[in-house]
């Protein structure tokens, strides 16, 4: 199935100047990996970039992938890597799909001879670096998270560097092959450069979102809160663009049953890089999952938000995360396992009526604000 799809985009490789520098990027933060490859085309325009990645969500799911959508936008061949994950459960059709992923990288590897493999974490990274090691293929890999998940220990042991977002997670990994360098974040959202969003401007805008994929479970939340909630805020949310659940095409309906409410509701698949900045810009509070990158845009902006950090993720990394915001004095967690329809509505209503209390305690606590730089400087180390 794959070397169909390898023939297809590799045929050209043959013709390549050997002399031109290969670079294959993959792993599961795509929004971080952007900043770095923008970085890298400037100083080098010539370097060509492969990205192995997820062209859909989860199976069954008809709708590409954010991720898919605006690697190849950039003009970059994607490759839809056949890869498992290793779980604590065990499951026979996870556990086949491991040295299958291995296998579709090897081949990949073998046939597109990168210069070096940049890994942004996660299980998909696991068989590209450990094939590349096998083929003596460089890699370095980048961390998002304060707590390093199985996946990412893994990698660490064939990576030759470890570029760490936060300084919490020296600890996780052998000192001569960490870097502090900071997390990779899009230049777009400290500038609001369009006006795409009309709202009611005599009340706050609350932005919703749930990371690129968006989340069910909050989509549903907010459709049943947006009564209560159009009351006292415009909504501007980012649901996803899932094909099961279609849950863009049901909100879409909702937001004409609520035209005449104070608030206005603007529902979008995906707010991309052309419009965060205006999004931002616009919101006194953000609503949200608790990944790395989100809260480490959250605190490079200082923007109050209200997190509902998912409880599934290993080491319990989103609730780490979410703590660490709420300490900071930007914002409030509700856990999901205590969420309902009126503690949300009422935690919301608090936020707004005191959102000015919400700013960062101690104002040597930040983000690294050039980490796009110091990751490309040492991806030409090593290419």
């Amino acid at each position: 199935m794959f070397r169909k799809d390898l023939k297809a985009k590799t045929q050209y490789l043959g013709s390549v100047n050997p002399k031109t520098k290969r670079i294959v990027i993959t792993g599961g933060h795509h929004t971080s990996a952007i900043p770095v490859i923008k970085e890298i085309w400037r100083r080098n325009a010539n370097v060509e970039i492969y990205w192995f990645g997820h062209k859909y969500s989860m199976k069954g799911d008809k709708n590409t992938t954010l991720e898919f959508r605006q690697i190849t936008s950039l003009g970059i061949s994607f490759f839809a890597l056949q890869a498992g994950k290793v779980y604590k459960t065990y499951n026979i059709f996870r556990l086949v799909k491991v040295p299958l992923g291995f296998l579709h990288a090897f081949i990949l590897l073998m046939q597109i001879k990168p210069n070096l493999i940049l890994s942004f974490g996660g299980y998909l990274a696991v068989p590209v670096v450990i094939a590349g090691y096998i083929l003596k293929i460089p890699s370095i890999t980048h961390e998002q998270t304060m707590v390093t998940g199985y996946a990412n220990k893994v990698i660490s042991k064939f990576a030759r560097r470890i570029m760490l977002s936060w300084v919490e997670s020296e600890k996780y990994y052998p000192k001569n092959k960490t870097v502090l360098t900071g997390i990779p974040l899009r230049k777009e959202i400290f500038v609001s450069s369009s006006n795409n969003f009309e709202v009611n401007k005599q009340l706050p805008t609350v932005y919703v979102t749930a990371g690129k994929t968006g989340s069910h479970k909050i989509n549903l939340l907010i459709k049943e809160s947006l009564p209560k909630l159009l009351d006292m805020a415009n909504i501007i949310h980012q649901c996803g663009d899932h094909s099961y659940y279609k849950d863009f095409d049901i909100l879409l309906e909702e937001a004409k049953k609520y035209k005449n409410k104070s608030g206005k509701y603007l529902p979008v698949k995906f707010v991309l890089d052309d419009v965060i900045g205006e999004v931002f810009s616009l919101s006194k509070l953000i609503i949200s999952r608790a990944g790395a990158h989100t809260i480490s845009e959250i605190v490079a902006l200082e923007k109050p938000s209200l997190l509902i950090p998912i409880p599934w993720v290993s080491h319990n990394e989103q609730v780490i995360n979410a703590g660490l915001v709420k300490s900071a004095g930007l914002g409030e967690i509700i856990e999901e396992k205590q969420l309902s329809v009126e503690l949300f509505i009422r935690k919301v209503e608090q936020m707004l009526l005191k959102i000015d209390n919400y700013k960062i305690k101690d104002k040597s606590f930040g983000v690294i604000r050039d980490a796009e730089i110091k990751i490309t400087d040492i991806v030409f180390k090593y290419l």
